[in-house]
Parts: structure tokens; C-alpha cells; sequence
């Protein structure tokens, strides 16, 4: 008789498995090329709802929503980026189907019932955070760049009065669509992180207690990342980093839990050794 957690698949060779990860990786990249293709024959639909953030920031200043080509290929280029984005949220789910099914035959049974919400999680916290960036974010960084524009006026000056330089923004539709897209994609990614670390605990490779301390370190890290994510905008950066710092306190808690199960099991089986795992225990007990 089989046991119920046996490992499926397990006697495979090298050879079948690189040929199993050759075929999840050819149809990944169909599905990808699928979602390119639908998102290039509607891509004008596509970058109408990307530049309605700016459309709305510039009605509240009275001026037209225009952007210009300022190179001839450029109109291209932005159909081929929005097909891009689109191809890959089009294809993300089949994507990780396909990486589920080549992960799946190495795991026990409940390993796999165990692995299921992270793979349903992922792609939610993507689109989560992706909708934060578009719906929070942009408006704030859009109103506040376009918060430098200045009408010209007159001046005074030793032959009379000068008319002084207006700043106004006649902006480039590439420059933009690669702004928008890098606040959607940076922000979809960085609330990967309770996703990442839940799983890394599951599998035994971080812990709450070690999280906890190394919070200082985080911090320096999740600055860096803001830098880097965000353009020169003060008001994103600060809140790139208290959503992703607190995205963080939130892995702690959802590590925590995951040992808390972990010990219950282990308990229930007989296999929990307090002299090895007590100290560890007690001490995530004691930290906030």
C-alpha cells in the first residue's frame, strides 16, 4: 500500500526532467507571446486607461491631456511596451500554472495542498499592488511634478519689463509610459515580499526570530529600493517604503504563524525536542 504523502515521480531522470522544464518554459513563452499579441491589437484602449492618472492631473489644472511622439518610431515603441505589460499579465496565470506543474511531481501530496495558496496569492498581490500604484500612487507623483509648471509673466528689469520663460509639460508619451509602467511593475513585485518570506518559512530557510533581527537591515534595504523604484519624488519614496516596511511586519507575523503550526504538528506527533527548538521558541515569544 502507498503511502499518502509519497513523492510522485521521484525516479525520473535528469534528462526527463530537463525535458519536462524545456516544455513548461516553450509554453510559458507562448503564453507570453499570446498576451503580447492580444495586447498590441487594442494597445491605443491600453495606453488611454495608463494615461488617465495624468488626464486627470492636468484637468485640474485647466490644461489638454496631450502627448507628443518626439521621435518617428516612438508610437511604435510604446505600442510594443504596452504589449509587453500585457503579455505578461495575460500570461502570468499560465505561467504559473507551468511552474506549478514542473515544482508539483517533486513534492509529497500535502506538500503540493500546502503549496496551492502561494501560488493563488502571488499573482493577487501582484494585481494588488499593481492597482496601489496606479490608483495611489501615480496621481500623487503626477500632481507633484506637474505642481513645477509656472505661467510666464513680466518681469521688471533695467529696459522695462521682460517677459519671463513660462515651464510648461509637453511631455513625451515613451518618457511617460515607461514612468507608469515602472511605478505597476515595482510596486506589483514588492508585494511579493509576505509571499516570498511566508513560503521561504515554510520551507525552513527563514524564521520570525531571525526576521525580527534583522530589521535595521531591512530597513536599509527597503530604502534602497524605494530609491531605486521610485523617481526623484520625496512623497513615493516615503510611501513605497511604509507600505513595504510594513508589508514586512506583516511576513514576521505570517512566518510566526506558520512555526506556530509547524510546532503543533510536531507536538501532536511526538517529534518536538524542547531542549532543541524551547530557547527559539521562547525568545520569538518575548519579541514584539
Amino acid at each position: 500500500m502507498s503511502h499518502p504523502d509519497e513523492i510522485e515521480d521521484s525516479s525520473a531522470p535528469l534528462i526527463e526532467h530537463l525535458a519536462e522544464l524545456r516544455t513548461r518554459l516553450i509554453r510559458s513563452v507562448l503564453a507570453f507571446i499570446v498576451g503580447m499579441i492580444i495586447s498590441f491589437t487594442i494597445w491605443n484602449p491600453l495606453f488611454n486607461f495608463l494615461t488617465l492618472p495624468l488626464c486627470d492631473a492636468l484637468a485640474a489644472r485647466d490644461q489638454s491631456c496631450d502627448l507628443q511622439f518626439i521621435a518617428l518610431e516612438e508610437g511604435f515603441f510604446v505600442a510594443i511596451s504596452i504589449s509587453l505589460l500585457g503579455g505578461l499579465i495575460i500570461g502570468f496565470p499560465i505561467i504559473s500554472y507551468q511552474l506549478w506543474r514542473f515544482v508539483a511531481p517533486g513534492l509529497y501530496k500535502s506538500e503540493q495542498g500546502a503549496f496551492l495558496p502561494f501560488l493563488v496569492a502571488s499573482p493577487f498581490m501582484f494585481f494588488l499592488g499593481a492597482a496601489f500604484a496606479y490608483y495611489v500612487i501615480t496621481p500623487l507623483a503626477f500632481g507633484f511634478f506637474l505642481g513645477f509648471q509656472q505661467p510666464g509673466s513680466l518681469i521688471s528689469g533695467t529696459d522695462g519689463n521682460t517677459q519671463a520663460a513660462g515651464i510648461l509639460f509637453q511631455g513625451s508619451a515613451k518618457a511617460y509610459l515607461s514612468l507608469t509602467i515602472k511605478f505597476i511593475v515595482a510596486f506589483g513585485l514588492c508585494f511579493q515580499l509576505p509571499v516570498l518570506l511566508t513560503l521561504m518559512g515554510k520551507a525552513g530557510l527563514v524564521s520570525a526570530r531571525g526576521l525580527r533581527g534583522t530589521r535595521k537591515y531591512a530597513v536599509v534595504g527597503i530604502l534602497i529600493v524605494a530609491a531605486f523604484a521610485t523617481p526623484p519624488d520625496v512623497i513615493s519614496q516615503v510611501i513605497l517604503f511604509v507600505v513595504v516596511y510594513g508589508l514586512y511586519e506583516v511576513s514576521i507575523q505570517l512566518v510566526a504563524r506558520v512555526e506556530r503550526k509547524r510546532e503543533a504538528k510536531l507536538r501532536a506527533e511526538g517529534l518536538w525536542d524542547d531542549d532543541l527548538h524551547g530557547d527559539a521558541a521562547m525568545d520569538d515569544e518575548q519579541k514584539p
